[in-house]
């Protein structure tokens, strides 16, 4: 029986193979770029989106910062003892989300296939596109050039077969990049990967697979279906099939948001009384990140990993939604209150997040959901 969500080889009504043709397209330091552009004497310096404070974050630096090391989540002081020089700008997302309108603009010039990610990027299914262009590649450089034209930003993509490879190829030439992977580039570009540039492979994924002899795809590629999924359960199909360059998802416009959120696994385990800061932290990323969307999410949730394993979570629904970040830390500290533990138990992980997602009375659907 036909999938009719694979991207991969499918026959048309002649009987001819085809591929779908998806591309990502990737802002270049997003805020940052949008910072400098707007304001010419920050150009060629080391930019930094962020509230100060010792509890913020990173919301984006620019590749002038990153150069000192400064990367997005990272905790904002660690960024100002990287890179003391470094101008440290609060972010304004109602700028940003104006900006990213206009980028979903062009998108939409060439296909209704946009699957937003967050506000900086975004898949396209061209593989039959509205400009009638010959090819995936000539549509990622008519954007590209509209982008940098018409908006003066420059933006990277990635052109494949599938969402996977598409986003692989996206940050392969970072920054103003354009890549290419062909269907028959598989069998020589995927193996010597390393592990972790698989998408949704995490710092903790990674570890195990480097513990069981797995540094590159081309590893990954060698274990068989059965040990992968003895290891890893119901995702080691998943790497099984990405290892060989499958992904069965398809480009869904307008996808709208369940939940954000963001975790820690702790080097050693820790008790409840010394998460204080951690929390505090998560909730800056999970708040900065909320901010990129029109909807509202009404639930907090603490999310913590026993030193056993066994995952705990708690949630609140307030009356009124968290309206700052200090307000949704508060929520999730208090969660903790609920976790009915002695004081010996040990835990290995933190997660806050936010979920039931609701329109604002009289917003608009979102522009880019992630």
């Amino acid at each position: 029986m036909n999938d009719d969500r694979s991207p991969g080889p499918k026959a048309d009504s002649s009987g001819e193979v085809t591929f779908r043709k998806i591309v990502h397209i990737d802002m270049d330091a997003f805020y940052a770029s949008v910072e400098q552009r707007d304001d010419p004497t920050l150009r060629g310096r080391p930019v930094v989106v962020a509230w100060r404070g010792k509890r913020s974050v990173v919301c984006a630096a620019s590749y002038e910062a990153r150069r000192f090391g400064v990367r997005s989540a990272m905790p904002a002081v660690t960024a100002e003892r990287l890179c003391p020089e470094a101008i440290f700008l609060p972010p304004d997302f109602t700028r940003y989300k104006a900006v990213s309108r206009a980028v979903r603009d062009i998108f939409q010039r060439h296909t209704d296939l946009v699957e937003p990610l967050s506000l900086d990027e975004a898949y396209l299914d061209v593989t039959k596109n509205k400009t009638h262009l010959p090819t995936a590649t000539r549509v990622a450089k008519t954007i590209r050039q509209q982008i940098r034209e018409e908006l003066q930003l420059t933006a990277s993509a990635g052109v494949a077969p599938n969402k996977f490879l598409a986003k692989i190829a996206s940050d392969w030439r970072k920054p103003d990049g354009l890549f290419v992977i062909q269907p028959a580039d598989l069998d020589t570009f995927l193996p010597p990967l390393p592990v972790g540039r698989i998408p949704g492979v995490g710092r903790v994924t990674e570890t195990r697979l480097k513990q069981i002899g797995i540094q590159t795809v081309g590893d990954l590629h060698a274990f068989d279906l059965a040990a992968l999924e003895t290891r890893f359960g119901r995702y080691g199909l998943r790497l099984y099939e990405l290892a060989r360059g499958i992904d069965h998802n398809r480009v869904i416009p307008d996808r709208p948001t369940k939940s954000i959120s963001a975790e820690d696994t702790f080097e050693r385990d820790i008790p409840l009384s010394e998460m204080e800061d951690l929390i505090r932290r998560l909730a800056e990323k999970v708040w900065s990140a909320s901010r990129k969307e029109s909807r509202v999410a009404r639930t907090v949730v603490l999310k913590l990993k026993t030193s056993e394993f066994n995952i705990l979570t708690r949630s609140h629904t307030p009356i009124v939604p968290p309206l700052s970040c200090e307000e949704l830390a508060e929520i999730a500290l208090s969660l903790r209150e609920r976790v009915d533990v002695g004081a010996a138990r040990r835990f290995r992980l933190v997660g806050v997040g936010l979920s039931n997602f609701r329109d604002q009375e009289g917003s608009q659907s979102p522009l880019f959901e992630g």
